[in-house]
């Protein structure tokens, strides 16, 4: 467990790493007794500030949801990150690749919430009564640690590799649609790069953002009427490059765009 004063000290570190696109050496080389509290807390100063600043929180990432990122990672249970408002893009506009480290994309069946989630007691049936709409989504990842080389800790503070989503047009209703059997493509610059299906997503991306409203509440935190939940994807992340234009096709639900200048 860290002091304040560390912590403080290694938020102000990411956050000047994501400000100056200078990567630093993972928390844990300098701080051997850093734990997943103390990440967490970590992420919520940088959260904080930014929303000190003007930012907005409109939702929640799952990430190490597939059983694979687990193993490799050496942990049994997902982790998270925040969405901000200045984090989302838009399928016409395309995004500055030099505003990142190491940028990638993941593909991804989005949430969109009607109703606020219950916490610490929060089913997979609550999430379903409550999900306004399944979308296409595209989450761009990031790391302030140099090339990647992130232990757990190393993620959980950096706002769980987060930096930015965007999400397609199409809305479909939870009972519409099987969410453990939609089938997944990637494409770049009109190549397929990864394939998936949504039940790479711990089975069920419905479980995921079960387990996040759950994790979520020992935080202070609570996953809100209008949030946007980004559950884990359904494929392996896609390193992406100044030119690249990416499409995901979804089965039953539609396409999402995103472009890198």
């Amino acid at each position: 467990m860290l002091s304040v004063q560390s912590r403080d000290e290694l938020a102000a570190d990411l956050a000047e790493a994501e400000r100056t696109r200078v990567p630093i050496a993972p928390l844990t080389d300098r701080n051997p007794t850093i734990d997943v509290v103390d990440a967490y807390e970590i992420q919520l100063i940088n959260i904080h500030q930014r929303v000190a600043e003007g930012a907005r929180v409109v939702g929640h990432k799952v990430g190490l949801s597939s059983k694979a990122m687990q193993q490799m990672m050496g942990v049994d249970e997902p982790d998270y990150g925040h969405l901000l408002d200045e984090m989302q893009a838009f399928e016409d506009t395309p995004v500055k690749a030099g505003s990142y480290l190491y940028p990638r994309v993941e593909v991804e069946v989005g949430f969109i919430l009607a109703e606020d989630l219950p916490g610490a007691e929060c089913t997979e049936d609550d999430v379903l009564a409550a999900t306004a709409a399944f979308a296409p989504s595209i989450e761009l990842i990031d790391t302030r640690i140099t090339d990647w080389k992130i232990t757990l800790c190393d993620t959980i503070a950096d706002n769980a590799s987060s930096a930015g989503f965007v999400l397609g047009a199409g809305r479909v209703a939870p009972e519409t649609v099987d969410i453990r059997s939609i089938d997944a493509v990637l494409t770049r610059n009109g190549e397929v790069v990864a394939s998936g299906r949504s039940d790479a997503v711990l089975g069920n991306p419905v479980t995921a953002v079960a387990w996040l409203a759950r994790k979520v509440e020992s935080f202070g935190v609570r996953l809100r009427k209008g949030d946007i939940v980004l559950p884990g994807s359904c494929t392996r992340a896609i390193d992406a490059r100044p030119g690249d234009h990416f499409v995901a096709e979804f089965d039953g639900l539609g396409s999402v765009r995103l472009t890198f200048e």
